[in-house]
Formats: C-alpha cells, sequence, structure tokens
C-alpha cells in the first residue's frame, strides 16, 4: 500500500524495523518471530539495508519474503552511498517488479574501506536520491501511477556530522521539498526535544507527516550499543539513575528500559503523533510487551484509542 494511504494525520500508525541476518541461523530465528510481529498488525515494517550495500540482496530477499507471507507490508530502506546510478535504477527496477510500494531513502553510513572513493559516487546525500526516486516514478517506472512512496530520516536529536541545527533543518526540508511523502526520526529518548524538533519542522513548512522512532532498552550493553550506532543520542540523567541504581539486575534493567519506551508512547500518542516506529533489532518480546502494557493486542486496537 503507498504510503500516503498508510500515514494519515487522523490516527496513529505504529510500525517495525527489521535488519536482515548475515547467518542462515539468524536468518531462520527472525522468520520464527515474524509470525509474533504479524499478530500485532503493523501498518508496515521497514527493512536495513547495510553499509554501501552490503547486504542489498538479503534485504531484497527478506522484502520479498514478507511480501509472500502477505500480512506485513515491507518497506525497504535504500542508501545511496557507494552507488552509482544504473546501480539504483536496476534495484527500484527490481522493488517495482517485485509489488513494493515505498523506499526510505537515506544517505547512508559511509563505507571504512580505504579503498572507497567517494568521488565515484553518484549520489552525494539522500535529497539525490528521494530526486532520483521522483524521476523513475515520473517515467513510469511503477505499477502504481504514484510511483514509490519515499520516506526520509529525520533527526529531532541532531545528527553527528552536521552540528548546525539550522543547517539540519535546511536539509530535512530539501528533502521533503524533493518529493519525500514522510520523516522517520532517529531514535530519541526525551519527548521533549522531539516535540521542540516538530514544531521547528512545523515552522519550517515541513508539512510531510512525522514517524517517531523509539527503541525500549533491554540491557545496559544495548543501551552503549544505541548509542553507538545514533551518535549524539541523548539519554536522560532520570532514565539513566533508573537503570543505573539497577544495573546488577538485568531483568529489572529490561522492565525499567519498557516502561520508559511505554511512556514515550503515551505521550505520543496523546500528544496525536502521525507514527510510531519501532527499532525491534530483530526482537519482539520488549515490542510485545509495550503493546500489551498499553492495553492493546494489536496495532488496530491501539489505533483506536487514538
Amino acid at each position: 500500500m503507498h504510503i500516503r494511504d498508510i500515514v494519515r494525520r487522523d490516527r496513529t500508525t505504529f510500525s517495525f524495523e527489521f535488519f536482515p541476518p548475515k547467518t542462515d541461523t539468524g536468518w531462520d530465528a527472525l522468520v520464527e518471530r515474524i509470525s509474533d510481529f504479524e499478530t500485532l498488525g503493523p501498518s508496515f515494517v521497514s527493512v536495513t539495508y547495510g553499509a554501501g550495500g552490503s547486504t542489498r540482496d538479503r534485504t531484497h530477499d527478506l522484502v520479498v519474503e514478507l511480501r509472500a507471507r502477505g500480512r506485513l507490508d515491507p518497506i525497504p530502506h535504500l542508501t545511496c552511498v557507494g552507488h552509482r546510478e544504473p546501480d539504483v535504477q536496476a534495484i527500484l527496477e527490481r522493488y517495482a517488479i517485485a509489488g513494493v510500494s515505498n523506499i526510505l531513502a537515506l544517505r547512508g553510513d559511509m563505507p571504512r574501506s580505504p579503498d572507497y572513493d567517494a568521488a565515484a559516487d553518484d549520489f552525494r546525500y539522500a535529497v539525490d536520491l528521494v530526486t532520483f526516486i521522483r524521476r523513475f516514478n515520473g517515467r513510469g517506472g511503477h505499477p502504481d501511477h504514484r510511483g514509490f512512496g519515499i520516506g526520509v530520516a529525520g533527526f529531532p536529536e541532531g545528527h553527528p556530522e552536521t552540528p548546525n541545527r539550522l543547517t539540519q533543518m535546511d536539509h530535512l526540508k530539501a528533502k521533503v521539498d524533493a518529493g519525500a511523502d514522510y520523516v522517520c526520526t532517529q531514535m530519541f529518548f526525551d519527548n521533549r526535544t522531539y516535540h521542540d524538533w516538530a514544531e521547528q519542522c512545523e515552522i519550517r513548512g515541513i508539512d510531510v507527516p512525522l514517524v517517531a522512532g523509539i527503541m525500549p532498552i533491554t540491557s545496559i550493553s544495548g543501551m552503549r550499543r544505541m548509542a553507538e550506532l545514533a551518535g549524539g543520542t541523548n539519554f536522560p540523567a532520570r532514565l539513566q539513575k533508573r537503570i543505573y541504581q539497577i544495573q546488577d539486575d538485568p531483568d529489572a534493567v529490561a522492565r525499567v528500559g519498557i516502561h520508559w519506551a511505554t511512556e514515550q508512547c503515551w505521550d505520543l500518542i496523546e500528544r496525536g503523533v502521525a507514527g510510531i516506529h519501532f527499532y525491534t533489532l530483530n526482537q519482539s518480546a520488549a515490542t510485545m510487551q509495550i503493546f500489551q502494557t498499553l492495553g492493546a493486542k494489536n496495532s488496530e486496537a491501539l489505533r483506536g484509542t487514538t
């Protein structure tokens, strides 16, 4: 389903992110957990794409498998770093043939290989990829006359490579003006930061739906890993205090992290957020607990509260 038909302003959507496992064992484990996620009835799911296209085939294979199962609507991530225009053209054609309706267009992390030559890329920024996808749509390359729906990333706590917040907002505005249909945010743990950022978006005329990214903390090591994955992520002192007070009890740490994420969700729902996107790390337990605590067995029941 086209993202314009999924993410609307009159009710909150709920969605999940998966990553394609690198091993067959991890793949089999994810396929088993997908049944849990299916019971939650998300509006859509997204599938990540490794740096420089390192998981290109596995991303495609997971997206196709999810479509074949028929109960989850997958949105593949597509990064443009390390890609030439013919590469991206071929990827888009492949997804269009598979019936994929939407793409999350990202710049992606810079490859760490000493052989990487940025000058050889046809795309420097995500806005270039958005523009390219729009041109693909305009040439009638997709069976839906609207072409691919396009999502882009937003950074309520800032992007580590662009410390100037005004410049960051310029970049987001440019992506939306180039044709993005919605914005999905990086994870955050302080809703005040998100609400302030959302207000800035409104001031700047960024008028597409904003989908808030939530990742429940389930361990201290996981929290540290989050800090590495999303440079600049702020963990409020109140949250850190709760976690470090019970750091020797892993189950208690998970309970605190899940409770914190649940409170974030309640606030976002009450404030009328367009969508909540859970970064699941391919684990279903924490997300299912959040739904249970919110008093809903699935996304449809949750949408009934908005």
